[in-house]
């Protein structure tokens, strides 16, 4: 094949030495842009920007008034009336009578006007979760007899970002159009939560969407707005002041009383044998809310019907608890006997010092089957309800923490602990920075409260001092743990040794194991 001819410009000389020995020569090309090029890949990518915004909208407006939208689905799903009623939540007497009020408004709202009451515009239901507090809001829809609207604060901007206003408008629209009617939403931490320099647009946008859309509302207008949130500190000022969510109910836990009424009322409908006694169930859980008892009689009725009983025992009902308290048992999981025998000391440890150390809360069970993540566990339940501790429980609670850790060094020695006892230190590090920075039970920081939030501003030496008297508590709660469990070194071998044969063992069944006696056989 010939060579190519040289391009106009070339040296000559370069052209001849090209063709005298056939050494290519690489040649460049550069592209040279032109206005014209520049013009057309600029309204190229404008065209292409604006067709996916176009369609954007389009999928917006379908998402917020087509079958998925709040105007037309949401909204209308729950907008019934609720044959929920104030006799169907228990355990939470005061909040309902916070909420009679509300009812007896919405069924007369002529007799408060006559003498120029008004009532709160807005009311914000707070506690943990599972107590009841949307069975609450629908209930009051259920007694007044009006519509019910529910929505989640998650819900405003779930699938597209900045449409979280405009389904704040539409839900106010649709509320005002349905008056007299109850606006339920749920989660409004999710919504209102404290602003700040960090928040997107759309977030700023929607929760000042939602102030704009209060304040145009008037209490004479027949709506009543209820929220609910776990976590009623991390809600913004501006949501909860006067003239909005003003009006505060909480609805805390359940007491024995209040958890006895609510497993009466989960209990309908499920069959019970003769061992079965709701006083005994109640007292069993503190801390438990309406939610987990139901969960619990739930658990309790499929594992009788697995078994191919009639009714539900209270054996069933107590598996059913330990489950709930200390997750399912991994039988599958393969432990050798060296760790086996290290669990039961560890979990002994416990033990032994929760039953010997005044203040402590009482022991459950304890048990070395593998439950969650964890290789062992021990239960301690208090006998009743306690809304406070005192210095001494505290100072129990360290000790039962570090009571897993000393029985190992007891049992390996001190160079061959090993990671089990990670979670106790976690714990007792944590509760000993509580008693130093927030209840004051320290005396060397005194009775000063040291917020997380103020850290920042104390000087390292004062942050050192804190930390101190943190590792002060922490190390005479081991020292304390040690002398007990060395001086009862026989009483930690004879539970050990019970938990290695019987895996789990309850109350009775420990105070037997520690005092020597004869462990009564299983029943099953």
């Amino acid at each position: 094949m010939a060579p190519p001819p040289p391009l106009p410009g070339w040296d000559a000389h370069v052209a001849s030495a090209q063709r005298a020995d056939g050494t290519p020569i690489s040649v460049v090309i550069k592209d040279v842009w032109t206005w014209g090029r520049v013009l057309r890949r600029v309204l190229s990518a404008l065209f292409l920007t604006f067709l996916f915004f176009t369609v954007l909208a389009v999928l917006l407006d379908q998402q917020s008034l087509g079958k998925g939208g709040l105007g037309a689905s949401d909204a209308e799903a729950v907008a019934q009336n609720q044959s929920i009623r104030f006799a169907d939540v228990e355990g939470v007497d005061e909040a309902k009578q916070e909420l009679e009020d509300i009812v007896s408004f919405l069924k007369e709202p002529g007799r408060y006007m006559q003498v120029g009451g008004k009532l709160p515009k807005g009311i914000l239901l707070y506690g943990p979760p599972g107590t009841g507090k949307t069975h609450l809001a629908r209930a009051v829809a259920g007694e007044a007899g009006v519509p019910f609207f529910q929505m989640s604060g998650s819900e405003f901007d779930e699938l597209y970002v900045g449409v979280g206003a405009k389904r704040v408008r539409e839900l106010f629209a649709l509320a005002k159009k349905s008056a007299p009617c109850i606006v339920f939403i749920d989660e409004l931490d999710a919504v209102g939560s404290k602003r700040s320099a960090k928040d997107q647009s759309y977030m700023r946008q929607t929760l000042n969407q939602l102030l704009v859309e209060l304040d145009g509302f008037k209490s004479a207008e027949g709506v009543i707005f209820i929220a609910a949130t776990n976590t009623p500190e991390a809600l913004d000022k501006a949501l909860v002041r006067p003239g909005r969510f003003d009006r505060h109910v909480p609805v805390p836990l359940p007491d024995v009383k209040g958890r006895s009424r609510i497993l009466e009322v989960h209990m309908k409908g499920i069959r019970f044998d003769d061992s079965v006694h709701v006083g005994i169930i109640a007292r069993g859980t503190p801390g438990f809310s309406g939610a987990d008892l139901a969960n619990l009689l739930n658990m309790a009725a499929i594992q009788a019907s697995k078994h191919a009983r009639p009714s539900v025992s209270m054996q069933d009902l107590e598996w059913a608890k330990d489950k709930i308290i200390m997750g399912s048992e991994r039988k599958s999981t393969v432990v050798s006997e060296a760790n086996r025998r290290l669990t039961a000391y560890h979990e002994g440890g416990h033990a032994l010092v929760a039953f010997l150390t005044p203040g402590a809360l009482p022991l459950h069970k304890v048990t070395v089957i593998p439950r969650g993540q964890a290789l062992g566990v021990t239960v301690q339940l208090p006998e009743a309800d306690q809304t406070n501790h005192t210095k001494r429980e505290l100072m129990a609670m360290l000790d039962v923490c570090m009571g897993g850790r000393v029985a190992e060094e007891l049992l390996l020695g001190p160079d061959d602990v090993t990671t089990g006892a990670a979670s106790d230190l976690e714990k007792a590090s944590h509760l000993a920075r509580d008693m130093v920075r927030v209840y004051g039970m320290s005396d060397g920081a005194g009775l000063v409260a040291y917020p997380a939030a103020d850290l920042d501003r104390l000087s390292p030496h004062t942050r050192a001092a804190l930390e101190e008297e943190v590792r002060a508590l922490v190390d005479a709660a081991y020292r304390r743990a040690k002398a007990l469990l060395t001086q009862r070194r026989a009483e930690l071998d004879r539970l050990a040794e019970a938990l290695i044969e019987r895996e789990t063992l309850n109350l009775q069944e420990i105070e037997a194991a520690i005092h020597g006696d004869p462990i009564p056989q299983l029943d099953f």
